[in-house]
């Protein structure tokens, strides 16, 4: 039998398989490709550096002993990491790094470092004495990593949030990030990133402030006239978090002036981190020299909860408030408050206070009112499952001839469709809807949604169609 690179690579999944939990195996080993065996070495393709980073850290040694199982003592590993290009075309290139020495695992005689950051550069702009300043850090203690329960939709930015946090700045994946809808974790996850932190590393300054108000705070400075030592503040902070960074959309000036302070921080191996209600693809009027950095490290997503997950949320919220519930009124509310973590936790303070102030057992007739009441004067967000399903009962197909590939006319037109009223209605990324409407890439979504605007300006009948579906949408 001819040993190939993924004969030997499925061999050595058997083994790190048996040695795992089969949730960190689908997580950290599922993704992972065999490219290449030559002599002892064998090439496996990662995600991102992210993925290098987190296999060396926690599974380094697992690996060896399944390679050298394999390979004999002689084996090599060398990454192969697929990363985005910033430079503005999408193709995808790749950087290999041979596996650390720290695994003892023999491998090429250079290392391709990661980083070639030195954070001992020294910050020339420094103002003499401005280390001696008190700068609070603005972080609630409440939003930890203990209360942010970990489930599929949150998964990778979790585990990101984890390791930045353990060593701020010393990571590829900076900045980090974070994006997804309204209510889903992701001010929790920034603020939790910080608490950790300042726990770990007492010494560092670090600043959780949202766009919003960096925003006054640059044009305050501009007024008084002391622009500088604004740059010169944010330039000692060690973690600079940012929340709601879509915000500086359109803004030119504090652009510019973020972009500065951000080169400054990244160069001298500070650690940024960013929260957006959109990947940086999405993100409009921000210039492209702060969107490129802004892919430099890694976006992470924060999607809806499974059920699993607000089960546990639900859970643990009880168990905060000393509140017992039964089981069924518990799976009531996770079957129906899906779409933010907000809403969940809002219907459960609710329920309790009901129960409370009218001395009243907590039951499910209780349960369905208030969930009734909550959801009746709550915006809520269609799902993308449902636009698909709306769209294709109007136009008498099924989701999967929508999603298909066909490239017949009136399919096309149902597919396009969908995908401007997904843009138009939840806060999915344009790589999400593509990837929920048929496994289609951003660039197909941005053009169906050209198309759509296009023809809906040019075609009575198309006009309709959109018309139409817009008011069964918004029922």
């Amino acid at each position: 039998m001819t040993i190939t690179a993924q004969s030997v690579w499925d061999n050595c999944l058997s083994f790190i398989k048996d040695n795992i939990t089969p949730q960190a195996y689908k997580t950290w080993f599922e993704p992972i490709k065999a490219v290449k065996l030559t002599d002892n070495a064998l090439s496996i393709q990662v995600p991102s550096k992210f993925f290098y980073e987190w296999l060396e850290e926690h599974y380094v040694k697992l690996l060896k002993v399944a390679l050298i199982k394999e390979l004999g003592d002689n084996a090599k590993l060398v990454y192969v990491i697929k990363m985005e290009n910033t430079y503005g075309n999408n193709q995808p290139f790749t950087e290999k790094i041979p596996s650390s020495n720290r695994s003892s695992l023999k491998s090429q005689e250079v290392d391709a470092p990661l980083k070639n950051k030195n954070p001992e550069l020294k910050n020339p702009f420094v103002i003499p004495g401005i280390r001696n300043l008190q700068i609070e850090s603005q972080l609630n203690p409440n939003y930890n990593f203990e209360n942010f329960l970990e489930g599929e939709s949150n998964r990778l930015a979790r585990s990101a949030g984890m390791a930045v946090a353990n060593k701020p700045g010393g990571t590829s994946f900076n900045p980090l990030l974070v994006f997804g809808g309204v209510g889903l974790g992701k001010t929790h996850l920034a603020h939790a990133i910080g608490v950790q932190i300042k726990e770990k590393y007492p010494e560092k300054t670090v600043l959780y402030i949202s766009a919003e108000k960096f925003t006054q705070q640059y044009i305050e400075s501009v007024k008084k006239n002391n622009r500088n030592d604004f740059i010169h503040f944010y330039q000692v902070i060690d973690v600079l978090i940012v929340d709601d960074i879509q915000l500086l959309s359109g803004k030119a000036g504090t652009q510019d002036v973020f972009f500065h302070i951000f080169n400054h921080l990244h160069q001298n191996g500070k650690q940024v981190i960013l929260t957006s209600d959109k990947a940086p693809v999405d993100m409009q009027d921000i210039e492209q020299r702060l969107l490129s950095r802004f892919k430099w490290g890694l976006s992470a997503e924060l999607q809806h909860p499974g059920f699993e997950t607000r089960i546990a949320i639900i859970k643990q919220k009880l168990y905060q408030d000393g509140v017992e519930m039964p089981e069924n009124i518990v799976e009531f509310l996770a079957n129906n408050i899906k779409t933010n973590i907000r809403e969940l936790e809002g219907a459960i303070i609710s329920l309790i206070a009901h129960s409370s102030f009218n001395k009243k057992e907590i039951t499910l007739d209780l349960a369905k009112k208030i969930v009734d009441n909550y959801v009746k004067h709550t915006k809520r967000e269609v799902s993308i499952d449902y636009i698909q399903k709306i769209v294709s009962d109007y136009f008498q197909m099924d989701v999967e001839t929508l999603q298909s590939k066909t490239r017949k006319r009136h399919i096309v037109q149902a597919r396009q469709l969908a995908m401007f009223f997904a843009k138009k209605l939840t806060k999915a990324s344009l790589a999400s809807i593509g990837s929920q409407i048929g496994q289609r890439d951003h660039a197909t979504v941005l053009h169906a949604c050209k198309t759509v605007d296009n023809l809906a300006s040019t075609d009575k009948q198309f006009r309709k169609y959109v018309e139409d579906l817009g008011k069964k949408l918004s029922n």
